[in-house]
This record gives structure tokens, C-alpha cells and sequence, in this order.
């Protein structure tokens, strides 16, 4: 079984965030994610509750008490999506925009 540093760089890196961004959503600095990375620190309990939320995982698989990884929608996901539905938006946004100028020009 994992231990809860191999858990958290595996779980980074398996998404393809860096150090740097997953720290910053996680609201620590990445000198300290590197420490709980390394094994050199341990997280406070609040922290592992959020890494879990955050990739959508059960405190036990974290803590490399097992396997079963759970399958709650991480918290990435849920803010990837959100930025999705904002860039769709400005899409639309944007072609009524274009829409509405092509008309002026055109003298509609």
C-alpha cells in the first residue's frame, strides 16, 4: 500500500498539475507540498481532508490504508468545470457580439 507522501505526488502527477498549482489550489505554499511529497513533513489533519476533496479521494486511500480509491467528483474536476461552463458563456457571449456587429455592418 501507498504511503500518504507516494499517494499525494502520484495522485499530482496522474492529472498533470505541477507542485506549484496544485499548492496553490490547495491554499499552501509548494515548498510545503514538496515536504509532504518527500515524507519530510506531515500534514495536519484538515490538510489531508482537503487533499482528499480535492482529488476525490477516501482519507484511507490517501493514508495508504487502501486501495479502493472512492469515487467522489475531485474538487479539481468540479473547478475545471466550472471554468468550462464560464469559457461557454464568453463563447456565446462573443459570437452574439460578432453576430450583432456583422448586422451593423451590413446595414441590417
Amino acid at each position: 500500500m501507498k504511503s500518504f507522501c507516494i499517494a499525494m505526488s502520484s495522485l499530482r502527477k496522474q492529472i498533470g498539475l505541477s507542485q506549484r498549482q496544485v499548492a496553490s489550489d490547495l491554499g499552501i505554499s509548494q515548498a510545503l507540498l514538496s515536504h509532504y511529497e518527500k515524507g519530510a513533513r506531515e500534514p495536519r489533519l484538515d490538510f489531508v481532508v482537503k487533499a482528499c476533496d480535492y482529488y476525490g479521494v477516501s482519507a484511507d486511500y490517501i493514508l495508504g490504508r487502501s486501495e479502493e480509491r472512492d469515487n467522489k467528483t475531485p474538487l479539481f474536476t468540479e473547478v475545471l468545470n466550472s471554468a468550462l461552463c464560464g469559457l461557454q458563456d464568453l463563447r456565446a457571449a462573443t459570437d452574439a457580439l460578432i453576430e450583432k456587429l456583422e448586422k451593423t455592418d451590413s446595414g441590417d
